[in-house]
Formats: C-alpha cells, structure tokens, sequence
C-alpha cells in the first residue's frame, strides 16, 4: 500500500466506525410534517400578502434587501472564495480519491447525461436571459472605477467580470453543498436532508430536533424564493419573445403569471417522471439544443471576433480576480455599492438560496464518483462550457 493512501483509509475506517455507532433511530424515513408545514404555511403567508399588498410586500422586500447587502455584503464576498479555495484543495489532496458511495460502486448515470442534468440545473434560465445582456451591458457601462465604457479595455473587462459571476465561484457554492450531502448520504449512511450535513458541528440530538427542522425549513424556503427569481427572469424573456415576435402587442402581469404557471406545470411533470426518465431526458435534450442554437450564432456571428474573445476572457478573468474576489462598499463611494447591490452580491445572494435544491440534486446524480470526479465535473466542465457560451453570444453582441 503507497504512503499517500494510508490517511484515506484510516479516515474511512474512523468515519464509518462513526456510522456503526450512530443510533438507528435517527434513519428513521418519510415525511416530517412539522417542517412541512410550517414551510407551506409560510409560504402560504407570503403568497396571501402579495395579493392582498403588492406595494406592502415589494417594500418590505426592497427594505430586507437593502439591509442585507448593507450589512452583510462582505460576508457574501469573504465566503464565495472561501467555498472555492476550499472545494478545490479538497480535491487536490488526498482526500479526493474518497468514492461518494460504497468502494467499487459504479456511476448510476453516464458522463454526458451526468453533466448535462447538472448544467441544466444550474444555471438554466440564467444563461439564457444573461448570456447576452451582461457583457454586453458591462462592456457599454463597466464596473465603477476600473475602465471607461465603449473601449477596447472594456472587452476584456466585461468577459472577465461575466467570468466571474457565472463559473468557478457559483459552482463552488454547489459543490461544497452537494459534497456534503453525498458523502454523508452515500458514503455515511445519513438521511439525505439538508441539515444532515451540520451533524459533525451540532451533534445528532440537534440535527435530529428542532435545530434540524428550523435548518430544513430555511432550506425550504431558500429554494422557493431562489426558484421564484429564475421563473420570473424566464417569464420576462418569454413575454419579451411574444412580444418582440409580434404575437402580442403587449405583455402585461395576466400573460407573465399564465407563462409561470405553465412552467410550474412542466417542471412538476419533469419532477414527477424521475431522474431516470423524464430530467435526463431533458437535460440531454436541452443541452442538444443549446449547442445547436450556439453553433448557429457562432457560425452566423462575428465569428472571427468571437474566437478572439475566449482568450480576452480567460486572461482578463485571471487578471482580474484579485480585485473582483474582494470588491466590498469600502472600495469605491456610493456607485460601487449600489452597483456591487444589483450584480457581485445579488448573484451570491441568488447562488445561495439555490444551493439547497442544487446541491442536493447534483449530489443525487452524482452518487459512485470519487470526491475529485465530483469536483472536477461540477466546477470546471461547466465553468468552460459558461466560458463558450458567454464568448459566442455576449462576446458575439459586442462584435456586432
């Protein structure tokens, strides 16, 4: 046996004589009606003051978030980068040749469809409504205090910051989420709930309580919120689609929510025919399509422009880091904050609420690879797939 393999196994020994000793009635499985109904009665709540005030519930929500990215804003910032450097070392180390199940236990999915449902579920609706809109807008306004807009140093800064929000820092988000929930799940034993993760810094008696109920249901209602920004970004484009292809003179709120309830409706059906049927099916199907619709535009494009870009990007992403990894309110005066409240910090925001549900669907389809298989597919394929689209369609407006 080499050295290097010695700690693995002394840590897989002591993790699962851990196991062994954990109570069995802690596996305990079904529905916890407390933390599904006080999730469902919250958001209940939420709903019937959205009817009852819009104006209320739009004020008290700017006013919440105002408050969080005055006050909290650093915190978002120091925690990105410590979620990716640790991510990442994790999987460097040894501890990286850890299989996320039992020893000898073979993927359940194939790569292409293991990637596909995890881009998928990502960054779907973001991609789309993004992938032209902000290196565009970031190359006719770019960030406060770095370059002037409509130049040739702005291309590289609108790719680099695009970079920034949309590959290695978000995934790293789902992947610390994701890593935790499989190991426990498949190599430990756990149940596969969110708080099943905090067990090691709380104890069992508090994870299985009211600690782990009061984690799970915050976990809820993360998801909903975050699920509800994606649908409604997806229903602007949609509508903005009618409209621009003369379908509908105008779109207004009735035809918005009649385009989210048909959404809803395809994702609980998806849901509903299982990961093995209906999700990969999609996601195998939407990325086929995203490829198709991206050679297009490539092809189409300023395709020459488009290809000059992808280094701009990787080496203005690079450059840049530094500085974009450490951008709080202290490092500009008022335009810097306001507008590190409408990008850096809104998007880490958006990836957190996101990382309950992602990360516990990534790590269900990820069951059988190794610690560093599950970083390197869910950090880096997608990033360099995010790199590509953002080059063809961003990177392809400004060349136009």
């Amino acid at each position: 046996m080499k050295r290097t393999e010695q700690p693995v196994n002394d840590l897989v020994s002591e993790l699962h004589s851990a196991r062994r000793r954990r109570p069995r009635r802690y596996l305990s499985s079904g529905t916890d009606y407390w933390v599904f109904g006080i999730a469902g009665l919250l958001a209940l709540a939420f709903i019937a003051w959205g009817f009852a005030s819009p104006e209320g519930l739009g004020s008290a929500a700017g006013k919440a978030l105002d408050w969080v990215i005055t006050n909290t804003g650093w915190v978002f910032v120091i925690a990105a980068t410590v979620f990716t450097l640790f991510v990442l070392v994790v999987a460097a180390k040894s501890f990286g040749r850890i299989p996320l199940g039992k020893d000898g236990e073979k993927p359940q999915f194939s790569t292409v469809s293991w990637i596909s449902m995890m881009f998928a579920t990502g960054m779907g609706i973001g991609l789309v409504f993004y992938g032209v809109g902000e290196p565009l807008y970031f190359y006719m306004s770019p960030p406060p205090e770095t370059v002037g807009g409509q130049t040739s140093a702005a291309v590289g800064t609108a790719m680099g910051t695009t970079m920034f929000h949309w590959t290695l820092f978000p995934w790293a988000m789902y992947a610390i989420v994701g890593l935790g929930m499989a190991y426990g799940s498949f190599r430990l034993g756990r149940p596969q709930l969110f708080s099943s993760m905090f067990t090691s810094i709380f104890g069992e008696r508090v994870v299985h309580g009211w600690g782990g109920k009061t984690i799970n249901i915050l976990a809820i209602l993360a998801t909903l919120f975050g699920s509800a920004c994606s649908l409604g970004l997806g229903a602007l484009q949609i509508g903005g689609g009618i409209q621009s292809a003369g379908l509908l003179s105008s779109v207004g709120s009735g035809v918005l929510v009649l385009i989210i309830a048909v959404l809803t409706a395809l994702f609980v059906a998806s849901a509903v025919s299982g990961i093995e049927r209906g999700i990969q099916w999609l996601s195998n199907i939407n990325m086929v399509l995203a490829v198709i619709l991206a050679l297009i535009v490539f092809i189409g494009g300023p395709t020459l422009f488009i290809l000059n870009v992808i280094p701009n990007a990787v080496g203005s992403f690079i450059a840049d880091l530094p500085e974009m990894a450490s951008r709080t309110a202290a490092s500009g005066d008022g335009d810097m904050a306001a507008w590190l409240s409408s990008w850096t910090i809104f998007y880490w925001a958006w990836w957190v609420s996101w990382t309950p549900f992602v990360g516990l669907f990534i790590a269900r389809i990820s069951r059988g690879r190794s610690i560093r298989q599950f970083v390197t597919g869910v950090l880096l394929v997608p990033s360099t797939v995010t790199l590509f689209w953002f080059a063809i369609f961003g990177g392809g407006a400004i060349g136009l």
